[in-house]
């Protein structure tokens, strides 16, 4: 596949979703070590922020394992190749936007850093109008009736 190819048959995102994600996470952060706000997670603070950080290890490496297994692309700069909608894609249209939503949530209860959580806002709007609009759109223009079967049966996020 030539370059011109792998760039227009692509959703054309603004941002790659972990640059967004990670932007979000170290603007909260450095809020929080220049003016600490904290979310009241107490005690259940490091169990809790725990909890959240596995559920998004295991949702990313099962989302990622589906997408292997299917033969499509993770990577949103690269064209998809088939809709999938087994695994955790059965579930949610975006288990690794959902995973990585969940991992910043969870450092941000285990840090006790409600600026993590304020940021976090911003990072989910960027992800809506900036990627998964555009992602919606390539995959309903790239597998027409297939795709739009799927978003029928299919939430966005849960």
């Amino acid at each position: 596949m030539d370059e011109t190819t792998s760039t227009t048959d692509s959703p054309q995102v603004i941002a790659l979703p972990p640059v967004v994600y990670l932007a979000g996470l170290a603007a909260g952060a450095a809020l929080h070590w220049f003016m600490p706000l904290a979310l009241g997670s107490g005690k259940f603070g490091m169990p809790l922020g725990v909890a959240l950080i596995a559920i998004s290890i295991v949702l990313v490496a099962t989302a990622v394992r589906t997408f292997v297994k299917a033969g499509t692309n993770i990577d949103v700069r690269k064209p998809a190749t088939r809709v999938v909608g087994n695994g955790p894609f059965r579930f949610t249209r975006n288990p690794i936007y959902l995973s990585m939503t969940l991992l910043v949530a969870g450092i941000a209860v285990w840090a006790d850093a409600l600026w993590i959580i304020i940021t976090l806002a911003p990072v989910l709007l960027v992800m809506h109008y900036a990627v998964i609009l555009r992602e919606e759109v390539y995959l309903e223009r790239k597998f027409g009736a297939d795709y739009l079967a799927y978003k029928s049966k299919v939430r966005r996020w849960i």
